[in-house]
Order: structure tokens, then sequence, then C-alpha cells
């Protein structure tokens, strides 16, 4: 301590409580309070941040059990030989495993009941290759998509709303007709229900279903599979990935990754993290600029001090970098209080939501309302070092002014009622 400069040995024992006034105690107790103002909002802002991160990816994972990382299809439709488009797809180095598919919109029709649904059609010991929705069936098993036997997998809600279930028939409506002398009338046919799954998305639970690839194309008419369903040892470099295939497959062919399918829903995640963010930044920035008011109070009760620092020969510099000191302490600690708190609530997130739902009684995430029954948490280090960064910078701002101030101190108008 002692081989510190006079600035730093001065602004930390500003920092302490003084023992001969009641006024230097209250000073210190307002830097106390800054500083666990910005304690607390670095630490709501990592712990909000983290809980988002957290739907953001439960959600995302639900979405990829059921779709793919990349898609591959062509402008006509209908890829002739996918064999040979998943082999050469399979040549680059972030590709793992290729499937077919065949993709198109019906109507479901049982007992009066009628919904809109995807049919997908896929190749059942294929699929496990490109997704994990085998692991999704809850009831029944992918495996019972045999060619031929118009079999079909629901989603669990769209099962709830046919009123059906495990070995019952629903009848599937192709969009396009059959012309016969008698006019168009549509071309139906039944299904025997044989698995229900269950991806925990309502979107794909509501309006999704499986039949096997032989019996969608001759179905819906097509010669060949719509396209390919391609997975990549980094999902979140699908969108690389999937550009350099553009380049690389050529001819028709056109790729699409997963973010591209759900852009809306993504670009909505990503503005409410970004306003979450500049909202509970600026309460980092009330509890930033407190440390105002305080270092002006102290400047103003350190007159005296400051004029007897000045007389002996200290320069406003000096008596800048003093304040500078005791504010950019102040919020150094408060960063790193809240720092270390928010990441701390982060990683055990989800045992002390349940221990204050058990205390108090009461279930946050009802299992009958939200899909989501668990707060989950996802901790993103570089959003703790941006936010601790912020604060630091906001708290060395909040300083400028008072320094400033106290620099400007005449000494002889401050000794002159001493």
């Amino acid at each position: 301590m002692k081989n510190l400069p006079f600035e730093w040995l001065v602004g930390l024992r500003y920092t302490r409580a003084g023992r001969r006034s009641s006024r230097n105690s209250f000073i210190s107790f307002i830097s106390l309070i800054s500083m666990a103002g910005i304690a607390l909002g670095v630490a709501a802002l990592i712990i909000v941040l983290s809980v988002m991160n957290g739907f953001q990816k439960e959600v995302r994972d639900r979405m990829l059990s059921v779709l793919p990382h990349i898609e591959v299809f062509d402008a006509s439709g209908v890829i002739p030989d996918w064999q040979a488009t998943a082999k050469q797809a399979q040549q680059h180095s972030s590709v793992l495993s290729a499937a077919p598919y065949v993709d198109a919109q019906s109507m479901i029709v049982n007992d009066g009941v009628m919904r809109g649904a995807v049919i997908r059609g896929i190749l059942p010991e294929e699929e496990p290759k490109v997704s994990i929705v085998a692991s999704k069936v809850k009831a029944g098993k992918l495996a019972d998509l045999k060619e031929g036997a118009f079999n079909i997998i629901l989603g669990v809600d769209l099962a709830r709303a046919m009123h059906v279930g495990i070995g019952d028939k629903v009848t599937l409506a192709a969009p396009e007709g059959q012309l016969t002398p008698a006019g168009t009338i549509p071309r139906l046919k039944g299904f025997t229900v044989v698995a229900v799954f269950e991806a925990g998305h309502y979107e794909f639970d509501s309006g999704m279903a499986f039949i096997h690839l032989a019996d969608a194309q001759k179905f819906f008419r097509q010669e060949a599979p719509t396209g390919v369903r391609l997975r990549i040892k980094d999902m979140l470099q699908a969108p690389q990935v999937a550009f350099e295939l553009s380049r690389n497959l050529g001819g028709s062919l056109i790729t699409r990754d997963w973010s591209q399918q759900n852009s809306n829903y993504f670009a909505a995640v990503k503005t409410e993290k970004t306003m979450m963010f500049i909202i509970l930044t600026l309460i980092i920035a009330v509890a930033a600029f407190n440390l105002v008011s305080t270092l002006v109070m102290t400047v103003t009760e350190k007159q005296a001090d400051i004029a007897i620092l000045r007389t002996l020969g200290a320069s406003p510099m000096s008596i800048m970098k003093i304040f500078m000191v005791q504010g950019g302490l102040v919020g150094l600690f408060g960063t790193a209080l809240g720092v270390l708190s928010g990441i701390v609530v982060a990683l055990n997130i989800e045992v002390i939501v349940p221990f204050i739902e058990k205390v108090l009684g009461i279930q946050f995430l009802a299992k009958e309302v939200y899909v989501i029954s668990t707060l989950p948490s996802d901790l993103h280090w570089s959003d703790v070092w941006t936010i601790g960064g912020i604060a630091v910078v906001l708290a060395f701002l909040a300083t400028i002014y008072p320094s400033w101030r106290a620099a400007r101190v005449k000494p002889a108008e401050a000794l002159r009622y001493e």
C-alpha cells in the first residue's frame, strides 16, 4: 500500500467510512448504496439474459428435434437422384449425414373434424440420422411406418384435436383433386395411426404428421423425394455451411438452413433480447450515476482537504485522480459483486427457483399452461464480460464531472473560513 501513488491512498481513504464525522459516514453509506445498486443491476442483467438464452436454446432444440439443420431441394419440386445429391453434400467436411424427404400440405379428416397439417414423408431407417424425432415418439415407434401400409404418425396435439389414438383411422385429402367425368373431386386416402410424437413445440405437435416416403410419393403423385435433409457437426454454423453448399452443389438446387425456416421467431427473440439488454443497462446507468451525487457531496465535504493538498503542491490533475479513484473503486467493486452474484444465480437457477416455489407454495410456470415447466438458464461468458465492461465504463464516466469540480477548488477560498 505504501508504494501506491498518494492519489490512490487518499482515494482509498475517502472510500472508507469516516470516524470523526457523521457526515462522512453518511457519504460512505451513499457510496455503499451506489455500489449495491450497480451490483444489483449487473446481476439482474446477467440472470435475465441467461434465462432468455436458456429459453431460446430450449425452443431451438425442440424445433430441431423435428427440423433438419439444412435442407437441399430443387426448384422443380423434386430431386430424381437424391442419393447422388446426398453423396455430393456429404463431401463437405461439416456434413455428417443425409436423408430424403417429401414435404406437402394436406387436410386430415376424422368424424367431421378437419385439420390442416404438414405431411412429411420419411424413411424410418434413415430419419434418425438427421433428426431425433424417433426419441420424441411417445406411443408406438417410428419403425411402424412401413412401405405400402399407409400408416401415419401424428403430433400429440393434432391427435388430440382429431380425437384419435393408436390404431384409429384418419383420412388425408390431397391438395390436388382428381379429374373425373363428373368434374374434379377430392383425392382421399385412409391412413392408420401407428404412433404419436411430442416435440414440445405447439406448431409441430398440432400441425405435423409423418408417413413413409414411398407412401407420400404415391399419395402426392411425386416421382421422387422433395429434397434431402442434412445434419452437420455444429448447428450454429448452419448458415455458413448452407451458403457453401449452395455454391458447391450448383444447378437448380436450393439450400435452406434451420434459422431461415423460423426467421420470424428468431428475429423476434433477438429483438426482445436487445430491448431487454437496453432496459436493464439503464438500471445499471441509474445506479452508476448515483455516484455523481456521492462524489459531489464528498467534494463539498473535503474542500479543506483539497485546499491543503493543493497548498502542499498537488496539481489539479492529482485532485481529479483522487476522486476518480474513489468513484472507480465503488463502480469496480459493485460490478465485481454483481458479476459474481449473477454467475452464481444463473448457474444454479434450476435449483434456486424450485426452492423458492416450494417455500412460497407457488409455481411460476404451470405445466397446464406452459410447455416448459422449469426455468432454463444458459450462461454466455461473452454476455458477462460485456455487461461487466459496460458497468465499469458507466461508473468511470460518472466520476468525471465531480472530479473536475474538485480540481477547480481554489485553496484560498476553501480555507477562508477554516
